[in-house]
């Protein structure tokens, strides 16, 4: 999608530098983090929303997880907390199916 932020910086379109990228999501910082760490965990499929899934897509919310698990260990984080906002009045202001990954133990 061409308005899609997530779709620009998933396709180079922005620079990003990606922590991890594999076949099905890319992990990068967020520019506006509420953490000391704050990623985003983002699948490379255009989906608006977990409401938005099919059941074909099931596997990437399994995805997702298991790259914030290797791309917290990969930084010795000791704890953080995953969140996912589905619709605006949950907070999800990028409709693009995403995981936050936040910690402020190093």
């Amino acid at each position: 999608m061409s308005d899609c932020i997530f779709c620009s910086i998933i396709g180079g379109g922005m620079g990003t530098e990606f922590l991890l990228e594999e076949e099905d999501y890319v992990v990068f910082r967020d520019i506006n983090p509420k953490a000391k760490t704050h990623l985003l965990i983002v699948s490379k499929k255009h989906i608006p929303s977990v409401a938005d899934m099919e059941q074909a897509d099931r596997p990437i919310m399994g995805e997702l997880i298991w790259a914030a698990k290797r791309v917290a260990d990969d930084l010795s984080l000791k704890a953080y907390k995953l969140q996912v906002h589905v619709g605006s009045e949950a907070g999800q202001e990028i409709f693009h199916m995403h995981v936050h990954l936040l910690s402020n133990y190093a």
